[in-house]
């Protein structure tokens, strides 16, 4: 078994060569330091508004080294922390505007992806998650109740016989699904963006680890970039930045990927619409069935490192590939006799809400986006046409989302953040491990644990 070296996905296509690094001081329009998801689609909608401004991406190792080439690969609408506190904040009527931007964003993925020629085994197959136990299934129900309250999440709840049949799940009590989502390959997808936005005549320089950004400039190990505007696609590695340790937890999480698995397999487990798979537990898990007929699952792992340290390579404790191993033979048994190919681990951007954000601050001319909180495949690509209308000065439909210019208090200082992640993840552990053993309600230590991470709004 593979573990660590980055990802399967890059695994599968080949690491890349990493481009040249910065060659020393220079003047841009616009530097964006992060070369994933949010840094790309940034670059390539300035460039599709405005083709004459000069941008340079700062990455420290090469397109796609974070999260952006090791996620799960869900493209789907997920608003980041919840609608809820954008309801209360905002009303009904733009949180259902917000949901349908969301919902289009999906689509407007596929479409650029098909303009730009870039194939990322993408299947639109919708999301589907299960409830394996009767906790589950009264948070699943109540759940469903909730969504009918908006427009545009066109939910359905599928009782188990509906459920086993899209995905033969062992102890399904019920599921649900919708049609917002896709399946991709993350690495696919930043190595075309990547390519798509040198061909506009971005610049990328890899290699080159940033500092520090100020008002108009980039501090990075091979010079200094001074430009009109900084954009910082920092997401899980924005705590390595000067000054901003607590702005946002670096929070872990890996996955592990089968061997291709024999036609009898799936003619056991079904899942011909490669939907994305998650299920309703309190540390829970995201699959997919890949392109190569692999079955990936991931989950949180060893969520935090002290000090807010980040996973570099990718290597993944031996518990974890053993937790995450028990979950995919106890959804699928028929996996057992099946051999895991591939771990690795990566890190997100944790706002203390647990809710994403973009923006620009007017005075500095410094832009942000991120804290996706594992949902970014959807929202970077919102967030970088959003950027774009912000740092061209347009007011449109996007600049007036409540995610805009939405900022929360930071992190506690060390050691509480740790003290406090790794008490908090224990207690959602025990809370799943209490309604596996037949607790038929929510447990309590989970309802007081989502209160003090900022996730019960």
């Amino acid at each position: 078994m593979l573990n660590g070296q980055v990802s399967h996905w890059w695994q599968q296509i080949g690491i890349p060569t990493t481009r040249p690094q910065l060659p020393g001081d220079l003047t841009a329009d616009v530097a964006i330091v992060g070369g994933g998801y949010t840094g790309l689609w940034t670059a390539y909608y300035l460039k599709q508004a405005q083709p004459d401004l000069r941008i340079v991406i700062i990455e420290q190792r090469h397109v796609g080294y974070g999260a952006s080439g090791r996620n799960g690969g869900w493209l789907t609408n997920s608003i980041t922390g919840g609608r809820q506190q954008y309801l209360r904040s905002h009303g009904l009527e733009t949180v259902n505007r917000f949901q349908a931007i969301v919902n289009e964003t999906v689509d407007e993925v596929i479409r650029v992806c098909d303009a730009e020629s870039i194939d990322a085994d993408i299947v639109k197959g919708g999301e589907f998650n299960v409830a394996l136990n009767t906790a589950q299934e009264n948070r699943l129900r109540e759940f469903a109740k909730a969504e009918q309250r908006f427009k545009h999440t066109d939910l359905q709840l599928l009782e188990a016989p509906d459920a086993i049949e899209k995905i033969n799940i062992a102890g399904t009590k019920a599921a649900v699904w919708h049609p917002h989502c896709a399946r991709i390959q993350p690495a696919k997808l930043v190595k075309g963006l990547a390519s798509a936005v040198e061909k506009l005549g971005v610049k990328i320089y890899e290699g080159t680890q940033a500092i520090e950004i100020t008002k108009g400039l980039v501090v990075t190990t091979c010079g200094n970039v001074k430009a009109d505007t900084v954009v910082r696609a920092t997401e899980g590695f924005t705590a390595n930045l000067h000054g901003l340790k607590r702005l946002w937890l670096p929070l872990n999480s890996s996955i592990v990927a089968t061997e291709p698995l024999p036609k009898a397999v799936w003619d056991e487990i079904g899942w011909e619409g490669r939907e994305t798979l998650g299920d309703f537990a309190h540390v829970y898990m995201y699959a997919q069935r890949t392109s190569d007929d692999r079955i990936t699952i991931g989950g949180r792992g060893v969520p935090y490192k002290y000090g807010s340290k980040t996973d570099l390579d990718g290597k993944t404790p031996d518990v974890t590939i053993r937790m995450l191993s028990e979950i995919l033979h106890r959804f699928f048994p028929v996996t057992s006799n099946f051999s895991i190919d591939h771990a690795w681990s990566g890190v997100l951007g944790v706002p203390r809400d647990w809710s994403a954000t973009v923006g620009i601050d007017r005075e500095t001319n410094i832009a942000w986006a991120g804290g996706y909180v594992g949902t970014g495949v959807a929202s970077t690509n919102l967030a970088g046409r959003t950027l774009t209308d912000l740092i061209l000065h347009q007011k449109t439909q996007l600049t007036t989302l409540p995610w805009v210019n939405h900022r929360v208090r930071k992190w506690e200082p060390e050691p509480l953040r740790w003290i406090a992640t790794k008490t908090l993840y224990t207690a959602y552990g025990m809370a799943d491990g209490a309604e596996n053993a037949g607790r038929a309600s929510t447990s309590p230590l989970a309802k007081i644990a989502d209160v003090v991470t900022g996730r019960g709004h």
